[in-house]
């Protein structure tokens, strides 16, 4: 055995590096997380707006033009039920994904729960390669 204290060994400090790391990353991800949504919903906003601008834009040329945007109903139909089959499909892939995610979570949450099992195990394991090696008093 060494007579080094645990505190200058190579997996003492591994494990406070570890940690430090950890806590690091614990703290910024909050923060990270928080821009990312900000920029996304400024995104969504701004495109959001810039094409009610567009439109306006086309709409105001077109009145003064005196070119008609009056269309047939079928195509009006046509273009609704095309939005509509649209923000379906953005729904259930929104929930596909969400799904996804949720069920990831649970599966790192299980693993996470059973890492002190794995540990143990495997120093069962260990024990059990090392008995036929240690020396015996």
């Amino acid at each position: 055995m060494s007579t080094q204290s645990q505190t200058n060994n190579v997996y003492s400090t591994y494990k406070q590096n570890v940690q430090k790391y950890f806590e690091g990353i614990s703290k910024i991800t909050p923060q990270y997380f928080q821009a990312a949504t900000l920029l996304q919903d400024e995104c969504m906003k701004t495109c959001e707006k810039t094409i009610g601008a567009s439109v306006s834009i086309q709409q105001e040329f077109a009145k003064k033009a005196g070119i008609t945007s009056d269309i047939p109903n079928e195509a009006k139909t046509a273009m609704i039920e095309t939005n509509k089959q649209i923000v379906q499909a953005n729904t259930v892939n929104t929930q596909l994904v969400k799904t996804v995610i949720d069920t990831t979570v649970q599966n790192i949450k299980t693993y996470n729960d059973n890492v002190n099992a794995f540990v143990e195990l495997n120093k069962n394991i260990i024990q059990s390669w090392m008995n036929p090696f240690t020396l015996k008093n």
